[in-house]
């Protein structure tokens, strides 16, 4: 009997991106399973490009009353709608490291004996299996450019359709790099922009970005686990045009930044994209904003600083800017996972997600889980 994988329509406002491509899901049906792909007209790929490869086309929130047997896969969060989720969900969930409202979304999969296998948490070896880094850091850093760029002619970042011809994303990487170079040489000089996390998958995209728009390497400053040793605030992060962080967050440290810093009269930096949008976590080493920002409102203010005002991009589906890409790459990744799913528990890397959710639903609040 085949396997069935449900491709979800996203909900998401602006999120364009897709768990499965007509590639991957081309190789997925020449494996043996049945694809079935919900109508959207949000995502990158249309939905001719699917059925073009053998996919079945079924109507969006056909996964409400799928058979509890075929898999939904999708990337974002679910609308707040059922409060019993019966079906093995493949997403990121944000659940897994106490975030707002962990507790009553988590209990929505398991007072209905359902299974999340959240995406954030495959891995193998330590490190992830697939993610979407590398564009989160290429698409913030682009942005944080873009922001200071605005901020040079006393204005700021507007709404991303601004900027792509309504589209809300752009179509290739060349199209951004082209824009954002333009940028700079309007302004006549290039950031100093320091990036945290520059050894990872974000980092690395990030300083890939501000190369390939023409900002000299001595401007690019790269720090990761050694620089950030000593334990924060820095100084240094002050006195950059642009600050990119693109860590990813396991244990409380010290703060990278303060708003007594910003306040500081030798204060340089002006923009700060906190490209792991940690915001809601209580150990968040940026804790100088409290909300999350959007493509429709790129931007939010530091509140309580002193001079010129500072401007935090925190948007958490950053690779979004670029969802052709971005989906080609973390669904190319995890595809060999993907083919692993008729058998999933007997797979370590799913039998580890399938855990940790164990684990975590074993530590909801008493009466939080109720079946009846």
């Amino acid at each position: 009997m085949s396997t069935t994988l449900v491709l979800r329509g996203e909900d998401k406002p602006m999120e364009h991106r897709s768990a499965l491509t007509p590639t991957t899901a081309k190789a997925l049906i020449d494996s043996g399973y049945t694809i079935k792909v919900e109508r959207s007209d949000q995502r990158i790929f249309d939905d001719n490009e699917f059925s073009s490869i053998g996919a079945q086309l079924v109507e969006k929130s056909y996964w409400l009353t799928a058979p509890t047997d075929e898999i939904i896969i999708g990337l974002k969060e679910l609308p707040d709608l059922p409060a019993r989720l019966p079906h093995t969900h493949i997403q990121f969930a944000h659940v897994f490291k106490n975030q707002h409202a962990w507790a009553p979304t988590l209990a929505r999969y398991a007072r209905a004996d359902g299974t999340l296998l959240d995406l954030e948490f495959l891995a193998t070896g330590g490190r992830r299996v697939a993610a979407f880094g590398y564009h989160a850091g290429f698409a913030g850093a682009a942005l944080a450019i873009k922001a200071w760029r605005a901020q040079q002619d006393g204005g700021v970042l507007k709404n991303v359709d601004e900027y792509t011809g309504g589209k809300g994303y752009y179509p290739t990487e060349g199209e951004l790099v082209s824009q954002v170079t333009e940028d700079i040489k309007a302004v006549g000089r290039a950031p100093r922009v320091l990036v945290i996390g520059a050894l990872g998958r974000c980092g690395s995209g990030a300083v890939e970005l501000c190369r390939a728009v023409g900002v000299p390497e001595e401007q690019i400053v790269k720090w990761d686990m050694a620089e950030t040793a000593k334990g924060g605030p820095f100084d240094e992060i002050a006195e950059a045009d642009i600050f990119v962080n693109c860590i990813y967050l396991t244990e409380k440290i010290a703060p990278f930044i303060t708003p007594e810093k910003l306040s500081s009269p030798n204060r340089n930096v002006t923009v700060i994209c906190d490209v792991s949008a940690d915001n809601t976590n209580p150990n968040n080493p940026v804790p100088v904003y409290t909300e999350t920002s959007t493509f429709t409102q790129p931007t939010i203010a530091v509140d309580g600083v002193a001079g010129t005002p500072v401007r935090v991009i925190s948007i958490d589906h950053l690779p979004s800017l670029l969802p052709r890409e971005a989906s080609e790459a973390f669904s190319g990744a995890l595809l060999p996972y993907l083919k692993e799913l008729r058998d999933w528990r007997a797979n370590q890397v799913w039998a580890d997600a399938e855990r940790l959710y164990r684990e975590k639903v074993a530590t909801l609040p008493e009466g939080l889980v109720e079946k009846a």
